[in-house]
């Protein structure tokens, strides 16, 4: 659609480089996300937006572009529009008009496109992104600028696998709303450009904007590549179009920064075009040559007014934002979690959510180690969503508050999270059903004890000279007890009986 504006807004200190054969390139960037606006109808039509739907069967007669229909705006897109202006810190414009986009769009039967050119409706504003973890558990904190966001309509999809020679136009997805938010040139490194689209999609989440479900399509992204020597002019860019996966637009930009610095060092030049990323060769191809906005003979639409708005519109919207991730970050922190526990937490709202739910009332940072290691890993292991998580928050905070009452140790709640994964129960039943319970009482366990110290004279004198051998004795103590002994009692009778 419209490319970044090619103004430069990062010092070469702060740029990440790709290796040369006498110097390094610079890697520069800019995206073109296309956020499919949450809405039951469409941007000029009351037809409906649901995914799935038999072919054609979405489908107006303004949608159709039949003799006579006209549009109309769809106010609830709007809001939608603002909405995510407000979460993206950007300056909400009160006037904005709508333009055709003249092309040939086999799959949009009125054969032009309305979108928003001259007058967007939202203006520059800026993404904070967390890159990282480091080998530290650090994260780079960049600052992304977004130079605007514009509402337009989606095209249809053209089916060209269905027939030996017809293709099959679907106009379901044709007249959907979209919010296309258009980057500054600010990227340096594909790490930063997954960043910058992974906390995207989870702003526009958390306003309920977009569902970010790149695998509906209902959020894509053009990716401008450019290459350059550190601190020189801008490139010529290319553009890959709709990447509908951050991997693989990390894949697509480390190809094509390589392909562009191969042509430049052989002493070619780099064409202006739009290519294609093909994922399964883990390569872009041509597409056609870049055109330029005259390409398109844009021209304000004559069929829609120019939407205006006051402050206290924007202000009403404003008062509905909810807490937004950095805000939600930094009161995890402030509760006493890392950077990286929180940054880990707050990626996903459901995942946000549901760690709130655990941690109520108990320890936070107990409750982070449970939902991440335990509950993410599992998820992770069995390929599933959280919502599909056979474990909910209150089962999880049930082991925690066994573990805090001293009732089972660390290494049982382990155990009676898998059952409850595979079997579901209530944690408490099921440890006092099951006779999991540690093991408190000091005279069976000092009796156990005494047992492995007499039976093993020689790593008792080791031990002695070592402290660490005690790990050994805990070890064995735990084995001798089914691993119900009570960790820190087994370790301090240890150590009076021992020494450290």
């Amino acid at each position: 659609m419209s490319a970044p504006a090619l103004v430069d807004t990062r010092t070469p200190n702060e740029a990440h480089f790709f290796p040369g054969e006498d110097h390094p390139w610079e890697l520069v960037i800019g995206l073109e996300v296309h956020a499919q606006v949450t809405s039951e109808a469409k941007l000029f039509s009351g037809s409906s937006t649901g995914f799935g739907a038999e072919q054609n069967s979405h489908v107006s007669l303004v949608d159709a572009a039949m003799p006579g229909m006209l549009p109309v705006i769809n106010e609830h897109c709007v809001r939608q529009a603002v909405k995510t202006g407000l979460g993206l810190n950007a300056q909400i414009n009160k006037k904005s008009a709508f333009d055709r986009k003249n092309y040939f769009y086999p799959d949009l039967p009125q054969g032009y496109q309305i979108s928003q050119l001259y007058h967007p409706i939202v203006g520059e504003g800026v993404v904070q992104v967390q890159v990282g973890p480091d080998k530290k558990g650090d994260f780079e904190s960049v600052e992304i600028g977004v130079e605007r966001l514009h509402l337009e309509q989606d095209a249809g999809k053209s089916m060209h696998d269905q027939h030996p020679t017809m293709s099959y136009v679907d106009l379901n997805r044709s007249g959907v709303a979209l919010m296309e938010i258009v980057s500054k040139p600010d990227i340096r490194s594909i790490d930063e450009a997954k960043a910058y689209v992974t906390k995207l999609r989870s702003i526009l989440r958390y306003l309920g904007t977009c569902d970010g479900n790149m695998d509906q399509g209902s959020m894509r992204a053009d990716v401008n590549v450019s290459v350059r020597k550190p601190g020189g002019e801008f490139g010529t860019r290319c553009e890959i179009k709709n990447v509908n996966s951050i991997r693989f637009m990390g894949q697509a930009i480390d190809y094509e920064a390589r392909r562009q610095i191969d042509i430049l060092e052989e002493g070619g030049k780099i064409d202006q075009e739009t290519r294609l990323f093909d994922p399964v060769k883990g390569e872009t191809r041509s597409m056609r040559s870049k055109e330029e906005a005259h390409d398109y003979r844009y021209f304000p639409d004559p069929d829609l007014l120019p939407l205006e708005f006051d402050d206290a519109y924007v202000e009403t919207i404003r008062a509905e934002l909810p807490e937004l991730p950095d805000e939600k970050r930094a009161r995890f922190q402030a509760n006493g979690l890392s950077e990286y526990d929180a940054s880990i937490l707050v990626a996903d709202k459901a995942v946000g959510d549901y760690y709130e739910q655990v941690a109520e009332g108990r320890d936070a940072k107990l409750a982070a180690n449970w939902t991440i290691n335990d509950l993410l890993g599992a998820l992770n292991k069995a390929g599933t969503d959280l919502a599909d998580s056979p474990v909910s928050a209150a089962q999880l905070g049930g082991i925690i508050d066994l573990i805090k009452a001293d009732t089972i140790s660390g290494k049982i709640a382990k155990d009676v999270f898998e059952i409850i994964w595979n079997e579901g129960g209530d944690p408490a039943k099921i440890v006092e059903d099951r006779g999991m319970a540690q093991v408190t009482d000091t005279g069976a366990i000092e009796a156990a004890v005494d047992e492995i110290i007499a039976a093993n004279p020689e790593k008792v004198a080791q031990a002695k000279e070592k402290p660490a051998m005690l790990g050994w004795f805990v070890g064995q103590v735990m084995k001798a007890t089914g691993g119900k002994a009570n960790p820190k009692a087994v370790n301090d009778l240890l150590r009076a009986k021992i020494g450290e």
